[in-house]
């Protein structure tokens, strides 16, 4: 059990990942009780409107959209540690802002929207670096370890922080949280700060000329002639414009069909977060890039489980059904993710990873808005449904796609265990 654990968080062993790590923990806790209070006060503005819910999705997720791809460059271009301390110094001037006008009683819907927008063109240039940022904290042996120990800390900060938010709402409001979340951006200030840049892995990095001339659209054909970097790059555009709505739909779901309160809305998204740790953790053991099949099974699963999420009658199958939603949406996630980031060439990573963002976040001001309104005119529960029936067809698309391309073929095996399995030579 000991060289288990060993294995699985090796990449602890690093300083400078461990003080990336622990930044990024304290304020993804803070991040995630303050989407819980924004959802939340959004409902109570607007009368609970769930366009109003996902119009402020939209607002949030738009930047991403926008300026993402030209992160991307920048990250290629610059010093990733630097670009990520300005990123995240003005995120929590930002935060701050939003806790005072919320806390004083001034806030009103227009201010969460405006705050949305000003919050994700921060989030816009902070997520490309810091993705392309991890190759340079552990090196290449030691990539795939930290890619699923970041989506461990991710989906820690997603167990704590709904719960955490449920219970502070119910007994404070929404101003402390948001009050919190500002305090809590500071820590990956105070560990970028304290980072040893002559431990970085920078000798894969172009020369500073030609870093200088780095292009978005050397990027984009980059990936458009990489089929093996295109496929689950697309398929998470659609899963991620179509499903990855949670945030929205959860909150609508408990409030307009479920009646529940704050800290019930809470435990739904924990026990989404449970089942997502437990699928970043699963990926933690893997030393090598993932294959195809692998990726395209957990996005079937995921959708699959998604669509039984939206049909779901009553609050506790709702409940239990989310943990293995939240497993193969973080595992099919963490293993298309580290298909591209293991298969792209170093001067390459930051623009490729901003692309990766853009399909993963960026597709959430287009489905957003048409999510919360199909909510509120058929209910949160077949929002959620149509979604996962809509991204199941996309794997299932990409699966039959990629099984005449590579000449492979899908089998069915009873014994000794019924599973799935393909016959191919190229994997």
């Amino acid at each position: 059990m000991q060289a288990k654990l060993s294995t699985m968080f090796q990449s602890l062993q690093v300083r400078n990942y461990r003080l990336f790590a622990s930044g990024q923990l304290i304020k993804l806790i803070g991040v995630w009780m303050m989407f819980i209070a924004q959802d939340w006060l959004v409902l109570d503005l607007s009368d609970n409107s769930a366009t109003a819910l996902g119009v402020v999705t939209a607002c949030q997720f738009t930047p991403v959209l926008l300026l993402t791809l030209f992160s991307g460059r920048l990250a290629d271009r610059y010093d990733k540690r630097v670009l990520l301390f300005v990123a995240n110094a003005f995120w929590s001037v930002l935060a701050l802002g939003m806790a005072v006008l919320v806390l004083t009683d001034l806030v009103q819907l227009w201010h969460v929207f405006a705050f949305a927008a000003l919050l994700g063109t921060a989030n816009a240039v902070e997520t490309p670096v810091r993705q392309a940022f991890v190759s340079e904290l552990v090196g290449t042996p030691l990539l795939p370890n930290a890619l699923s120990l970041n989506a461990a800390v991710f989906n820690s900060a997603r167990i704590v922080g709904p719960a955490v938010a449920g219970l502070a709402i119910a007994a404070f409001d929404v101003g402390p949280v948001f009050l919190f979340t500002a305090l809590s951006s500071i820590a990956p200030l105070v560990n970028v700060v304290r980072m040893r840049t002559a431990d970085l892995h920078r000798e894969a990095l172009l020369p500073r000329d030609e870093r200088a001339s780095a292009r978005v659209i050397d990027g984009l054909r980059y990936v458009f002639r990489r089929p093996d970097l295109l496929l689950p790059m697309a398929v998470m555009s659609v899963i991620g414009m179509s499903l990855f709505n949670f945030q929205l739909t959860l909150a609508a779901l408990a409030k307009t069909v479920f009646h529940t309160g704050a800290a019930s809305f809470g435990l739904f998204s924990t026990a989404l977060a449970v089942g997502a740790l437990g699928g970043a953790l699963s990926g933690t053991g893997r030393r090598s890039r993932p294959s195809v099949w692998l990726v395209l099974g957990a996005a079937i699963a995921c959708a699959s489980f998604g669509t039984l999420v939206g049909l779901a009658s009553t609050y506790w199958l709702v409940v239990a059904l989310l943990v293995p939603t939240g497993f193969f949406m973080v595992f099919f996630a963490q293993a298309a993710n580290q298909r591209v980031q293991l298969g792209v060439d170093a001067a390459f990573r930051g623009r490729v990873m901003a692309l990766w963002v853009l399909v993963f976040l960026g597709t959430n001001p287009v489905g957003a808005p048409l999510i919360g309104w199909v909510a509120e005119h058929y209910g949160a529960g077949a929002s959620i449904w149509m979604g996962g029936l809509i991204s199941l067809a996309a794997a299932v698309i990409a699966l039959t796609w990629q099984l005449r391309h590579s000449g492979a073929r899908l089998r069915f095996r009873v014994l000794p265990m019924p599973r799935f399995y393909v016959t191919s030579t190229d994997c």
